[in-house]
């Protein structure tokens, strides 16, 4: 199995677990469901990784940093759970699960499952979107959406669409749902990198609010700016962003 595939596979494997704690939970608070989720996907891609890919590290939201991972060519870049909260209220499809990796300074593999949507995005192929004639839409936070964001849209004279988790944003984008996706004000480097890696494979413009590239495996994970969006409103949108 190479790595494209394994990706795949855990990151759904994972969602599938995660639509069963649902069902599980489905009487329980929202903190309690937000809290099992949470850990059962990691543990579960933290064993899966572990039995696959020994010699590799792993990055996970939900685990302790270990320095090894600055000192290694391979480092797998989890978000076992992208969406806690749309995740802890019942017939909400907005979150996700991030499986990617990257090696020697770049990211080589990605999976975005979208359990509740039947959704898996893994490279290397994915599909690009599908042409679409209008206002650019614009997705955004539903509970917190950025400023630059809805300065970008009135720019650009576009539309908001609201949404819950990145991997959701992103991979709305990549369906064609949605246009572009504007992040900023703190992320981290597992709430990006596999839907990074799933839009560059379906051939769309991925950068840091200033146009610059997008770098995983640092010292410090923050990551907190983000640009997914067609390449045909790449030059236009950082033009509205600067």
């Amino acid at each position: 199995m190479n790595d494209h595939q394994l990706a795949a596979r855990v990151a759904t494997q994972a969602g599938e677990l995660l639509l069963a704690v649902r069902d599980e939970l489905a009487n329980a608070t929202e903190a309690e469901r937000k809290a099992v989720g949470d850990k059962r996907s990691h543990d579960f891609l933290m064993a899966a990784l572990a039995q696959s890919r020994p010699a590799d590290a792993v990055l996970s939201e939900e685990g302790a940093d270990d320095p090894v991972r600055l000192r290694t060519d391979r480092v797998w870049i989890v978000d076992p759970l992208d969406g806690t909260r749309e995740f802890s209220e019942l017939g909400r499809h907005d979150w996700a699960v991030h499986v990617a990796l990257w090696e020697s300074g770049e990211l080589v593999a990605g999976a975005v499952a979208l359990p509740a949507q039947g959704v898996t995005l893994a490279t290397p192929d994915v599909t690009p979107p599908p042409a679409y004639q209008g206002p650019p839409r614009i997705v955004v936070s539903r509970t917190r959406p950025p400023a630059v964001a809805l300065g970008v849209c009135e720019r650009l004279g576009g539309t908001l669409v609201e949404m819950g988790s990145a991997g959701a944003k992103v991979g709305a984008v990549i369906q064609g749902l949605a246009d572009v996706y504007v992040h900023a004000g703190g992320q981290y480097e597992w709430d990006s990198a596999a839907p990074v890696a799933a839009a560059r494979a379906a051939g769309l413009h991925t950068s840091r609010l200033d146009g610059s590239a997008l770098r995983y495996n640092r010292p410090d994970p923050l990551l907190p700016d983000l640009v997914v969006c067609r390449p045909e409103h790449a030059d236009a949108l950082l033009c509205a962003i600067a």
